[in-house]
């Protein structure tokens, strides 16, 4: 039983907790307007820094312009080393194609499952593995004693490598912006004209230099070092974490999407055969192989032209029309190539077409959003570059068949130049009022 010492002591040191949980809440309260005011900064700060069209938006912006830079102006290069690679392993010009078609077909293909995981994972380890494993593969490659093996280095290497870079850098630019955002996405996608104006006339000379396997044991090294910053640099964005998920089947069965992916798959079946071939062109023409490599960088500087100045033209003339242009501007650089007659001409169609296609590159993720808005936009993105797969696939192999059955550059010329008509005429019926929500019919 209880004493009444035991209560009177009870009650004392239940008024002593009393007391002290009183006394405690007193100086909470005393603290409470400073430690809420330093939240309040606090949260003020961080809520700043994650805004839209804030400097952690520019910053993913540079890591798409990188990603862009490295994955395709080492792509792109490739033609510069077509010769001496050809010389090398004594294979034809077709089998020596098959370097780019399976290397362009994986890294496109493989776009839609960097971009799923980029938007469920986030970002940063997507990217950060394809640095590893283009890297590698580069460093393979040029150690690769027969040509079926540098199929397997260069094209998983570069392929895997680069989509893992490229689709989830460019996916998160559009997040980042309300305001500035096709400004944004275009100088995102000025990575890829940078890479396409510097890099081919650099391999040039380090293959002058040191022969084409030093070049890419470089391209390698520096590869891996760049997508490693681009990691760095990338964050998820804002506005897609609070975008309305847009369902990805409904986008693929809508008509714009398929208007638009047809006229992807044949206007850029042109545009790789172009750009393989081109170099190898010149070069048989008499054209030194610094120079030949040069009209290559001069559809990757046009190309930047074309999409600095997007945000201002857009606005005056309207997405969707723009877009149009864009390819028929390509289509119409063939005939430049067509009639050639000297280095002038090959010079006027590089600007052409670079042209040409820097606007359409830019404003490709500006007119999904458009359409089909921000939710998904990693899994869309890379779903839609699926369709470069096929043409990176059928063009330099259907054009190096038919140059070698014709034994004539001028027949895969043509053969570009009606991928580019059927282009444009695919994509002509989209209208800039018509968005993706039903099937198509």
């Amino acid at each position: 039983m209880r004493t009444e010492t035991d209560t009177r002591a009870g009650a004392l040191d239940k008024s002593a907790k009393e007391l002290g949980y009183r006394s405690g809440s007193a100086l909470l309260k005393l603290a409470h307007p400073a430690n809420a005011e330093r939240t309040f900064r606090m949260t003020q700060g961080h809520a700043a820094a994650d805004a839209p069209d804030s400097l952690a938006g520019w910053l993913a912006t540079l890591s798409a312009f990188i990603a862009g830079f490295v994955a395709f102006g080492v792509m792109y290069s490739f033609g510069v080393f077509f010769s001496p690679m050809e010389a090398e392993f004594h294979a034809s010009r077709t089998a020596t194609s098959v370097f780019f078609a399976v290397t362009g077909m994986l890294f496109y293909s493989f776009g839609s499952v960097t971009g799923r995981l980029s938007d469920r994972v986030g970002p940063r380890r997507i990217i950060a593995t394809g640095a590893v494993i283009m890297g590698a593969g580069l460093a393979l490659t040029a150690a690769a004693p027969r040509m079926w093996i540098g199929y397997l280095t260069y094209g998983v290497g570069v392929g895997i490598g680069a989509s893992c870079a490229y689709i989830p850098t460019l996916a998160l630019v559009g997040g980042w912006f309300d305001r500035h955002r096709t400004t944004a996405l275009g100088l995102a996608a000025a990575g890829t004209g940078c890479g396409t104006l510097l890099i081919p006339p650099a391999a040039a000379v380090l293959i002058q230099a040191h022969g084409w396997r030093m070049a890419y044991a470089l391209f390698g090294a520096g590869s891996f070092l760049l997508l490693l910053l681009c990691a760095r640099l990338a964050r998820q964005p804002p506005l897609a974490r609070a975008a309305q998920t847009t369902t990805l089947r409904s986008v693929v069965r809508s008509r714009p999407f398929a208007l638009l992916y047809a006229s992807w798959v044949l206007a850029t079946t042109g545009l790789v055969a172009s750009m393989v071939f081109l170099p190898p062109f010149a070069h048989a023409t008499g054209v030194s192989p610094v120079a030949a490599s040069a009209l290559i960088s001069i559809i990757g500087g046009m190309s930047i032209l074309g999409r600095g100045g997007i945000g201002l033209i857009s606005r005056k003339v309207g997405l969707v029309r723009l877009y149009k242009i864009s390819v028929l501007v390509m289509a119409a650089s063939y005939l430049l190539w067509l009639p050639f007659t000297g280095y002038g001409w090959l010079v006027a169609f590089a600007a052409t077409l670079g042209f040409g296609y820097g606007l359409r590159i830019a404003l490709t993720p500006v007119v999904l959003i458009e359409l089909f808005g921000l939710g998904n936009l990693g899994a869309i993105l890379g779903v839609f570059f699926t369709a470069s797969s096929i043409s990176a696939l059928c063009g330099p192999l259907v054009a190096g068949l038919i140059i070698d059955r014709t034994g004539s550059y001028q027949w895969g010329v043509a053969f570009a130049l009606v991928m580019g008509v059927l282009g444009f005429l695919a994509v002509a019926p989209l209208r800039s009022d018509c968005h993706g929500s039903g099937p198509v019919r």
